[in-house]
């Protein structure tokens, strides 16, 4: 099938609640082009050149999410584009998209990334992390921060490389809880702390059905990635 069909297929199964992001990372602007055609308009990135270069030929209703580990050395050059971050792993980074992201007047959406999987390879910090970042003084002064540059919209987490069902479906079940307890303990009161990105290509109906509200697909809507692309 086309980019067009698979993007319109996998929309059928979505709930209204789940945001479709098409990860394109390594794609041509012609990939992107045939689904933006065709209505979607959230798109995923890793590489800050390639997201930025794509960002000036394309489309200004575009939202672009990065979605990769991202470095703080590399924070200042991504804020003016990207309008949500899914991977932020640690309080310095944290400060460092709200310090950037302020200098230009923007507020960026962030997600927490946890780490669920049982790969060491895949970023992500544990609960007890993500709630110490939660509860230091900084994101304290944040939330009373009118200007502040960044605003925590939920969690993000990848699950374990495998064809154990019943594993993924657990990591996912897992994440959710962590979702809910955080919710409960800092968000009581915020609207916005809403989302959970959980689910790729392979796995993304078993995270919906754990309760994801972002999905992250690359390969089943543009095919195999070129990775010789800059």
């Amino acid at each position: 099938m086309s980019i067009a069909q698979n993007i319109l297929e996998i929309k059928k199964k979505l709930p209204e609640n789940v945001l479709l992001v098409a990860v394109s990372k390594t794609k041509p602007n012609e990939d992107l082009l045939e689904a933006y055609n065709v209505g979607q308009r959230v798109f995923g990135e890793n590489k800050i050149q390639e997201l930025t270069k794509k960002y000036n030929e394309l489309p200004k209703d575009i939202q672009w999410h990065f979605i990769g580990h991202l470095q703080t050395n590399k924070v200042k050059f991504i804020v003016p584009f990207v309008d949500l971050i899914h991977a932020v792993d640690s309080l310095k980074l944290l400060e460092t998209i709200n310090k950037e992201a302020k200098k230009i007047g923007r507020k960026i959406t962030c997600l927490l990334q946890m780490h669920i999987a049982d790969e060491d390879t895949k970023f992500g910090i544990d609960f007890e992390d993500l709630r110490a970042i939660l509860a230091s003084d900084f994101y304290k002064e944040l939330k009373t921060d009118e200007n502040a540059g960044v605003e925590i919209a939920g969690l993000m987490g990848m699950a374990t490389y495998t064809d154990d069902i019943v594993k993924i479906s657990s990591e996912f079940a897992y994440l959710k809880s962590c979702f809910e307890k955080l919710k409960k303990e800092f968000f009581i009161s915020d609207s916005h702390f809403n989302e959970l990105s959980m689910g790729m290509s392979g796995d993304y109906e078993l995270a919906i059905n754990q309760g994801s509200t972002m999905i992250r697909v690359g390969s089943t809507i543009f095919g195999e990635r070129n990775y010789k692309v800059i």
